[in-house]
């Protein structure tokens, strides 16, 4: 199986095509952006990479950094941003993982691990999406409370924050924890 096809099927990244050219979806970056700003600037980050940007970017438009930054748009479904991303010092990942296919998530997580080299944002909203897939399904294919959702970040980022927005969200801030390598250079 290709690396890609770990992380995305062929039939769902179809899907994900449609719904992202109807408009008006992967707008969450644009709430998240002040504290994204935020981030940036104290931590004086230069290099940006948004995971799952969606078919505007719209991070790169909100964000308001003090220094120049390197923006780096990563989507696998818009066929503009589906070039395999690079190590970033800052990744974002807004309202993303709900719509990981449940089998591809452990990819998932693991490429965003892979991925960065200092902090990481990511939001998850744990409840229903207003979209549903053209099979009926609801757009979040994962809903599930922030218990289940941790032990899987902890496992690969050193947590600093931890806030609950709302009955349906959270966001995280925290290190990726670097990967163990064996001598021939595989990840253990």
């Amino acid at each position: 199986m290709k690396i890609d096809a770990m992380r995305i099927s062929d039939e769902y990244r179809v899907e994900q095509e449609a719904l992202h050219a109807r408009g008006n979806y992967g707008t969450a970056s644009i709430g998240y952006a002040p504290l994204v700003t935020e981030i940036i600037n104290r931590l004086g980050i230069t290099h940006v990479l948004d995971y799952g940007c969606g078919r505007q970017a719209n991070l790169s438009r909100h964000i308001k950094p003090a220094q120049q930054i390197t923006y780096q748009a990563y989507d696998p479904a818009v066929p503009a941003f589906a070039e395999d991303p690079v190590r970033a010092q800052m990744l974002c990942c807004i309202d993303v993982l709900e719509h990981i296919e449940p089998d591809r998530l452990d990819f998932v997580l693991d490429h965003l691990t892979s991925l960065t080299e200092g902090v990481a944002f990511l939001s998850i909203h744990t409840g229903p999406a207003v979209k549903t897939l053209s099979d009926g399904r609801n757009a979040h294919l994962i809903q599930q409370p922030l218990e289940w959702w941790l032990p899987k970040l902890w496992g690969r980022f050193d947590i600093h924050t931890v806030q609950v927005m709302n009955d349906h969200g959270f966001y995280v801030i925290g290190y990726a924890k670097p990967r163990l390598e064996a001598p021939n250079g595989d990840k253990l």
